[in-house]
């Protein structure tokens, strides 16, 4: 999944939930459980951070400027705007600790790195990961009904 996809997920479950420890739980879990499902990556066998930068920047940039939209269309109080992002957080958390073992190879941090690689169904670069219209529309799916849970 993107990270607009799991941004949105984790703070509709910050939304809808009022147990900071509850949210971060669910966040957790929902990050590994919408990963086992078939999805797009923008990443490539020839990503580097040089070339790819941009879209994670993008990536974080769509996704919180539609949870600051809802905060502040809703008009949230400094503690539903607080566990909305603690859920958001949480629910991206994993895919940056995967990153810093991948790329600072954190050697704490490598039963994650493989439990999230035995979430995912498809091997990294497989065609079920490539983004594709297909592969994401599980995304596009998973974040209508977390925009929708956001906003209603």
């Amino acid at each position: 999944m993107i990270l607009t996809t799991h941004a949105l997920a984790g703070a509709a479950i910050g939304k809808n939930f009022d147990n900071p420890w509850l949210i971060i739980l669910l966040s957790l879990a929902f990050h590994y459980i919408m990963d086992s499902f078939r999805h797009g990556e923008y990443l490539d066998r020839k990503s580097f951070f040089k070339n790819t930068w941009w879209k994670v920047v993008l990536d974080l940039f769509i996704g919180l400027t539609i949870i600051g939209v809802a905060i502040f269309s809703k008009n949230f109080n400094l503690r539903e705007t607080s566990i909305i992002l603690l859920g958001s957080f949480f629910s991206m958390l994993p895919d940056l600790l995967t990153v810093f073992y991948w790329k600072l190879n954190f050697k704490i941090l490598e039963k994650i790195f493989n439990f999230h690689a035995w979430v995912h169904k498809h091997p990294p670069f497989s065609p079920e990961r490539a983004w594709t219209f297909r592969n994401s529309l599980n995304d596009i799916i998973f974040s209508l009904v977390a925009i929708f849970l956001l906003f209603t």
